[in-house]
């Protein structure tokens, strides 16, 4: 594998001398590892004077050389393009050519050949790799997945490379993954990704068979199912429609563009750092997410049909307005988004109170709210400026809605009942955090749905079928913990969820997630929780076949959040398909529609034309046919009515006498 080519701590190769850290089992040094490469200034002669040498700056460059001649070690961590000579790109194809199976095959421990057939070449560098990372070889890892499991559950190859994943997962709890910087990392999961969607091989391999893990494409179902699993990358309830965005009208997902995607989204991270530091305004409570001004996309702040250029910054709590001028930025204007009420909508503007310009959002608490502002994002290059900033806008009031209906009360001494439960609500904000970032990325990108608002997940939430459902398993993430002492309600209603143990009997009454963790009954105050949809779903939620190894990872099984997007998903999906099919229908019955209409009309428009001829007097003989028979008609008519008079009265008359 990978990992005999990290040389022994002498070499220099490895910055920690037992070798024992994680990336240098990987076979990459980690860029905070500089190889111990010594210059010794001596003189060898008169003409060569080393002692005037800057050492330093000689040591520094061969150590960055050092380091690139790694890179022939792998094709996993080869870079995908390098330049020549002449400054220009020139595609890396050196390693195509090269059997891998050589370089991996030599440090395989674990044995391919299961009852399913051979493991695949993606699976055996997945085990392999993350088995190190775990500080085992890929046979112990085998052995103790062996014994943990039922022997149909180890007999699929997928859940052996899932547990060696999730395993190395679930040892940090970081928002972002900390390994996720490393190119080596980022190379590993999108090869995981491949082994997960295939993990036999399909034919048997020859000896002149070539790995080639960057022309291969990464499937819908491997995204879903791996990517949310690494802290920052996607979140269960909105995955399917990232990948979409990522991926486009392409069938999956390549290796350039996981790479592009992992490298913007870490940017942005990073970007946010800097806001905190540069910025003026005292925002030592807040985390800023975004901010909004340029020279060439300003952002203008309408008041009584006058545009205020000036710049906008969201943060977690609220937005800010500093109205740009003459010298500098003036004082700002704070509008919280945390109070109740509050809605952001899509509105268009324009001088004199016309709507010429459809890239606005209004921000109040009704139409009469007199606390509105209404900001215009000027987007001059078709980027979906107006509609991103909608979806942030929109994420941080939703959350706020989110931690109110679901969450308990700050002031709450119950939160002190389950451990970790006092930390649910800032999980809650990190998780919307997270989101603005993605969505941020895939604007950079320029990879983006028609509607942004399907990529964040709490306003996605709040209009999916079965959103309601998604929400009350993620309150039970976010809050639930193990319960530390023993906490009894007057109320004591069944339980809902799984029941971890019998010395929880007691405390039947809340709501358990799959891995024990408990969600008070009294923090159940939303309505949501009455419906019978969501009833059924925490009857069953006690099922449980795999193997946990957190409440967010569970091998050979879904997590709770899982199990309910992945029904939202498929409520959300039946839901467009039906929309579509009426929508298809009004498009393309409308000309069929027109047609029938006209069929039914016809013959009262060929009455109507003959009608015409007839009053024009253009076949005269026609003409006076018609009158003449108009005319009788009409005097038998009358005469009739005139003889029926007449005998009525008559017939009265004689009566009378």
């Amino acid at each position: 594998m990978l990992s005999k080519f990290c040389a022994s701590p002498s070499s220099g190769f490895c910055g920690h001398g037992n070798g024992n850290h994680p990336l240098c089992r990987f076979g990459y040094a980690s860029r905070y590892d500089k190889p111990r490469f010594r210059i010794v200034g001596q003189s060898l002669g008169d003409r060569w004077k080393l002692n005037d040498v800057d050492a330093n700056a000689v040591q520094e460059k061969l150590n960055s050389w050092l380091l690139k001649t790694q890179s022939f070690l792998s094709e996993v961590t080869s870079p995908l393009v390098r330049t020549s000579q002449s400054g220009k790109p020139v595609t890396r194809d050196a390693f195509e050519t090269q059997d891998m199976d050589d370089i991996f095959m030599a440090e395989q421990t674990i044995n391919s050949r299961t009852p399913n057939g051979i493991l695949s070449l993606a699976a055996i560098v997945s085990v392999e790799q993350f088995s190190r990372m775990n500080g085992l070889t890929g046979q112990k890892m085998q052995k103790i997945f062996k014994a943990l499991v039922p022997e149909s559950t180890y007999n699929d190859a997928r859940n052996l490379v899932e547990y060696c994943c999730f395993r190395f997962l679930s040892r940090d709890a970081s928002d972002i993954h900390p390994s996720l910087k490393e190119p080596a990392f980022q190379r590993l999961i999108f090869i995981t990704m491949l082994a997960w969607e295939n993990p036999y091989q399909e034919h048997l391999a020859s000896g002149s068979e070539k790995a080639s893990f960057q022309r291969k494409l990464v499937r819908e179902e491997a995204f879903v199912r791996l990517a949310p699993a690494i802290s920052g990358v996607a979140d269960r309830s909105t995955v399917h429609n990232l990948f979409k965005a990522l991926a486009g009208d392409e069938q999956g997902i390549s290796l350039s563009l996981w790479l592009t995607y992992v490298d913007e989204l870490l940017k942005v991270h990073e970007g946010r750092k800097s806001y905190q530091i540069r910025e003026s305004l005292n925002l030592s409570e807040e985390r800023i997410l975004c901010i909004g001004s340029s020279r060439k996309r300003p952002v203008l702040k309408w008041e009584n049909n006058m545009a205020w250029p000036g710049k906008v910054t969201l943060t977690d709590k609220a937005i800010y307005f500093e109205a740009a001028g003459l010298f500098g930025q003036n004082d700002s204007m704070k509008l919280d988004l945390t109070r109740p009420g509050l809605r952001v909508e899509k509105a268009k503007v324009g001088p004199f109170g016309s709507v010429l310009f459809d890239s606005a959002v209004c921000i109040s608490y009704g139409p009469e709210s007199k606390d509105t502002w209404l900001l215009e994002f000027v987007d001059l290059g078709g980027e979906m400026r107006r509609d991103v900033w909608h979806a942030f806008i929109s994420e941080i009031i939703v959350l706020h809605k989110f931690i109110g209906e679901y969450g308990p009360k700050e002031d709450d001494e119950s939160l002190f009942h389950v451990y970790g439960a006092h930390k649910g609500k800032e999980r809650a904000i990190t998780s919307a955090i997270n989101s603005i970032a993605r969505l941020q990325a895939l604007q950079f990108m320029r990879k983006l749905l028609d509607d942004p608002t399907k990529l964040v997940q709490f306003t996605y939430l709040q209009y999916a079928p079965y959103g309601d459902i998604v929400s009350q398993a993620l309150a039970v993430n976010y809050w639930g913990g193990p319960l530390i002492s023993k906490f009894i309600e007057e109320h004591n209603p069944p339980a809902q969820g799984a029941r971890p143990s019998s010395e929880m009997i007691e405390s039947s009454n809340h709501v358990f997630d799959i891995d024990g963790s408990v969600y008070l009954h009294k923090w159940k105050t939303s309505p949501s929780w009455a419906s019978s949809a969501s009833v059924s779903f925490w009857k069953n939620a006690s099922i449980r076949q795999g193997v946990v190894l957190s409440k967010n990872l569970v091998v050979a099984d879904s997590a709770l959040v899982e199990r309910a997007a992945g029904t939202c998903k498929q409520k959300s999906q039946a839901a467009e398909k039906t929309q579509a099919t009426i929508d298809a229908a009004m498009l393309k019955g409308i000309p069929s529609n027109i047609d029938l209409f006209k069929e039914l009309l016809l013959p009262l428009t060929i009455i109507a034309t003959r009608f015409e001829k007839l009053r024009h007097w253009e076949e005269p003989h026609l003409t006076i046919s018609f009158l003449a028979f108009s005319y009788t008609i009409i005097f038998r008519v009358v005469f009739k009515v005139h003889l029926l008079a007449w005998s009525s009265h008559h017939c009265g008359a004689m009566m009378r006498k």
